[in-house]
């Protein structure tokens, strides 16, 4: 700020330019221009001939430069029309101000007024956009020549930035501050206004479906309070063009195959300070599916080998997008068993009289093309090869539009980069193609510091540094630190996704960790050590991994009153642990599963050396069900998960509660994280209501969850659930220093909750993906409890990072 006010101090002269930058003005000036033109070339006299050529007013542009553009030299006449035509060939330069042609006895004299060079570029009242965002789209550039013209078509172009964010109300004055030298600055005069919001979204022609609901399918949102963070109320013309391709999908996802949008107008407001849209609709007649048969081409497929892989039902609404996901489903299928060139098309016939069509998934083989060769560009840090293993496919193996799909889809996965675009050109031969990769890369490194709150830790402060793609070798790098009232932990890991090129995950963790437990028994734990952690893919959806763990642990600070199985535990322990997990993943996506299912079984061994010798079997599955077709909102899914773990002791190892199950919180919500299940209470504590946690061998699991979005619409970032948690708990585990004998007073102590009753809640959570961090609410109700177990109706956390 301090350089452009010293600019306008140091000025001689400022100069206002935006009367001059209307069409009209524009082009009444161009033409005074020209009637000066001819009229000064009209009043040399034409006798003679041209002896000499002098030029003035020249200070920068050399004379010969300028003698180039004149069609005429010494020894031509003096031609009026050619002199005319050479002072407009000078004019049209953009190198001058002004012209003139004049003579002096036969020498032909060329006066010149050079246009001014630009010293700097200003901008002033601008803050929504950078100064440097705003000087990548000018044309004028510091010392390069400056022209009233350029000054426009920038100003222009100054505009155009605006409305891309938003704002139409914006005003844009150039102005130039003449320097020493015929030198300006060039000002740019900004008034942003205030951004131009949608007050109103309107449907014509609608029947089958309210504007309320209508409103929701489209992108563009009306303006409201809770919008703060958002831009979807602001005017957008390419949100409105993606807008009326969400309402024909919607349409033809419930049967109206005829759905066309006349007409989608954007109109503003007088002020300028808001839009109405309007969108005009032809719904026509809505289909429901006669019959669905299959017709193959294919050798050895027949359409009764394919029908069961169809789920399409007669005498159904029609639905474009069930319809499709069927075909590429098929032909997916069909891919990857032995029919890579297999092609799916449905084609329907409408009957408008019965309002009904007849649906026929078409299969044959389509063009036999080949991979020639993967180019790849753009890679300025990521190395080739990280690339190229995301390809289903290598040179010489057949080319489908599946599998180009699929390798576009884990590139953008990868979070390498910002743009990723897979097309093809023809190669050497017909069958043939070359597959062209464009990759930009984005930053990769994240340094982190934050803080939350979370009703499991308390109040929490974290830092942390990260690289996932380190020297562009895909190589994920993280160093994370946190500190929280009941923990404290510092974690190092790396994770190479291809270890030794292979189709193989490797990487390993170093960890130290300190839990004050108090909240469910008396002690704190520390513990610090390592993990090695390895997998692999057999295919698509099957994978395996398998960790080994060296762990050191620490109980201490037990309390006065601590029940005596946690009493035992006091000192150091070694866990030598080595564990496998299958994986059977058939979901959509694996960070937001919208369809599909995931089984994992596990198992943990501990005993290669250390103190803990203990098999622990686990088993959890998810299934989600989408509700896209009784909602018409993405956003509506069933989540069901199950699990189910039992920890069996082996060769008389130490039997530490730490390595035991526990249930609460996040498996369990409206009970204390780890708060339900066997207690134990000291007879000589005054506290009768207290009782420290043992957890247990034997545990199970289930919830069944709707997810669905909230009225304030998923531009906000906010979603809501309905849950309905069971678990149980049984069969504690602990020292064999103790039993729960009452023949023997001097070690009793009883040990409440030990049954695998069940334990049930239910409640509704939000979860809002602020602009400050990830916010979890849950207000989980216990239904069925038992009488030692911990409850916690409300659970809150937050959490905050900025790079």
């Amino acid at each position: 700020m301090f350089g452009k006010r010293f600019a306008l101090l140091a000025s001689v002269c400022l100069v206002p330019l935006a009367q001059g930058f209307t069409p009209e003005a524009r082009s009444a000036t161009r033409h005074a221009h020209a009637a000066a033109h001819a009229a000064n070339a009209a009043a040399i006299s034409s006798e003679g001939r041209i002896s000499a050529i002098e030029v003035r007013g020249n200070e920068r542009i050399e004379n010969s430069t300028i003698l180039s553009y004149l069609l005429v030299q010494p020894g031509d006449p003096f031609d009026r029309a050619q002199l005319d035509r050479s002072l407009k060939t000078l004019y049209a330069t953009g190198l001058f101000h002004d012209v003139k042609l004049g003579r002096e006895g036969d020498t032909l004299i060329v006066q010149v007024t050079e246009n001014p060079i630009v010293n700097r570029i200003v901008f002033e009242g601008n803050s929504a956009i950078k100064d440097e965002d705003l000087v990548k789209v000018l044309t004028l550039r510091s010392r390069a020549v400056y022209t009233p013209d350029m000054a426009q078509a920038d100003r222009q172009k100054i505009i155009s930035q605006y409305a891309e964010k938003g704002r139409y109300a914006v005003t844009v004055t150039p102005q130039i501050i003449r320097l020493a030298h015929n030198r300006v600055d060039v000002v740019f005069k900004i008034n942003e206004g205030s951004i131009t919001l949608i007050q109103k979204i309107a449907f014509v022609g609608n029947h089958a479906f309210s504007e309320s609901r209508l409103r929701g399918v489209v992108s563009s949102r009306q303006t409201a309070w809770w919008r703060f963070f958002s831009s979807s109320d602001e005017y957008n013309p390419d949100r409105v063009q993606y807008d009326r391709e969400l309402l024909r999908r919607f349409y033809l996802r419930n049967g109206y195959i005829d759905f066309n949008v006349i007409d989608a107008t954007g109109e503003m407001s007088p002020d300028r300070k808001s839009f109405y849209i309007t969108y005009t609709l032809s719904e026509g007649e809505r289909y429901k599916i006669a019959k669905v048969e299959v017709q193959s081409s294919l050798n050895h497929v027949t359409p009764d080998s394919l029908k069961g892989r169809i789920d399409v039902l007669a005498h159904t609404w029609y639905d474009g997008d069930d319809i499709q996901r069927n075909a590429d489903n098929l032909q997916n299928y069909l891919q990857s068993t032995g029919y890579p060139f297999a092609v799916v098309r449905p084609e329907i016939a409408r009957n408008q009289t019965k309002h009904t069509v007849d649906l026929v998934f078409d299969v044959s083989e389509g063009p036999r093309v080949y991979v020639e060769r993967l180019e790849i560009s753009g890679n300025t840090r990521t190395e080739d090869h990280v690339i190229r293993r995301m390809f289903d496919f290598a040179e010489g193996d057949p080319f489908t539009p599946v599998a180009q799909r699929r390798s576009k889809q884990l590139l953008q996965d990868m979070g390498y980069f910002s743009s990723v675009n897979v097309d093809t050109q023809p190669g050497s031969a017909p069958d043939r193609v070359v597959v062209n990769t464009t990759v930009a890369e984005k930053a990769t490194g994240e340094l982190s510091l934050g803080g939350g709150y979370s009703t499991d830790v308390g109040v929490l402060g974290n830092a942390g540094v990260r690289q996932r793609n380190l020297l562009g070798t895909g190589i994920d790098a993280n160093l994370q630190g946190q500190v929280a009232y009941y923990q404290k932990q510092v974690n190092f890991s790396v994770t190479d996704p291809y270890f030794l090129g292979r189709n193989m995950v490797a990487g390993f963790d170093l960890y130290y960790m300190d839990d004050n437990n108090n909240q469910i028994a008396s002690y704190y734990e520390t513990k610090y050590g390592g993990t090695l952690r390895w997998g692999y893919s057999f295919n698509r959806y099957l994978s395996q991994s398998w960790n080994y763990s060296l762990v050191n642990r620490s109980v201490s600070g037990i309390g006065t009153y601590t029940s005596l199985y946690i009493q035992d535990q006091t000192g150091h322990s070694l866990l030598s642990q080595i564990g496998t997990t299958l994986a059977w993943d058939h979901r959509d996506s694996a960070l937001a599963p919208h369809k599909g299912y995931i089984v994992r079984p596990a198992i943990d061994f501990a005993g290669i050396g250390g103190n803990e010798k203990y098999l622990r079997y686990k088993l959890d599955a998810q299934y989600f069900i989408p509700l896209d077709k009784f909602t018409g909102d993405h956003a509506w899914t069933i989540k069901l998960s199950a699990g189910v773990g039992y920890l069996q002791d082996w060769g008389g190892g130490r039997r530490d509660v730490i390595d035991n199950f526990y249930l609460g919180g996040d498996n369990l919500r409206g009970f204390l994280d780890g708060g339900v299940g066997p207690h134990s209470q000291a007879m000589q504590s005054p506290y009768n209501n207290y009782a420290d946690a043992l957890g247990g061998r034997f545990i199970y699991t289930q919830s069944t969850q709707l997810q669905f979005p909230l009225p304030v619409g998923p531009d906000v970032g906010l979603s809501g659930r309905y849950f309905v948690d069971v678990g149980g708990l049984g069969d504690p585990r602990y020292s064999k220093n103790h039993t729960a004998d009452p023949s023997n007073p001097a070690t009793y102590q009883p040990i409440l909750g030990d049954n695998l009753k069940p334990r049930v809640s239910t409640g509704v959570g939000i979860s809002w993906d602020s602009p400050f961090g990830l916010i979890n609410v849950d207000l989980g109700i216990p239904i069925v409890k038992q009488r030692q177990d911990q409850t916690r109706v409300f659970r809150f956390g937050f959490g905050s990072s900025f790079n």
